[in-house]
């Protein structure tokens, strides 16, 4: 593990890796006051599904909040030495309907249970980036099965409408990036896939 130092030659924090992940889950169970949810997503989620080995950022939504869970954030990311970051697909999307239900569940530590936000949303949020690496993601996690193509073209075609509520996305790009990954996988044989 090692630390970089910014341009502006501030400190940055050393990335995370699975069992650094799996620390912070089981501190954030016993330093909850109570239950909640929490809902990993992007460089989370990829390290626990496996697709990376390391992030930068461990980004994640409450939902419900659990008591006491800001003072133990705060607490983690100064002892764990990483980034923690209140961030999910519905910061930059509209919410995908359903997101819940297809959340899945990692696990239960202390009073929190831990999930996956919803890899469909996860897919969209990146594909409205992106960038290589976004769409690398988006890949791996098709790849792995976590979402279908009929499920990122329905919850297009649910959020489409409601795009309008984010000024910084083009709709036609989106749609277009969301096609063509589309296209791009679904004239592959099965077994291929």
């Amino acid at each position: 593990m090692y630390l970089e130092v910014s341009d502006h030659g501030k400190k940055m924090r050393a990335n995370v890796d699975s069992q650094k992940l799996e620390r912070l889950m089981q501190i954030l169970g016993k330093e909850a006051q109570g239950p909640g949810c929490i809902y990993f997503t992007g460089g989370a989620s990829a390290l626990l599904v496996g697709w990376r080995n390391s992030t930068v950022d461990v980004d994640l939504r409450l939902d419900p909040e659990p008591p006491g869970i800001f003072q133990a954030i705060a607490k983690l990311k100064q002892e764990l030495n990483i980034n923690i970051e209140l961030a999910s697909p519905q910061d930059f999307l509209p919410s995908v309907p359903g997101w819940r239900e297809r959340s899945v569940f990692i696990g239960k530590r202390g009073q929190i249970s831990f999930y996956h936000y919803d890899f469909t949303a996860q897919a969209l949020s990146k594909l409205s980036r992106g960038f290589d690496r976004d769409i690398k993601d988006v890949e791996a996690m098709y790849e792995q099965k976590l979402f279908s193509l009929n499920g990122l073209r329905n919850a297009f075609e649910a959020i489409e409408p409601k795009l309008i509520r984010f000024p910084s996305l083009n709709p036609d790009v989106l749609r277009s990036r969301v096609e063509k990954f589309i296209e791009r996988f679904e004239d592959k044989p099965e077994e291929d896939r």
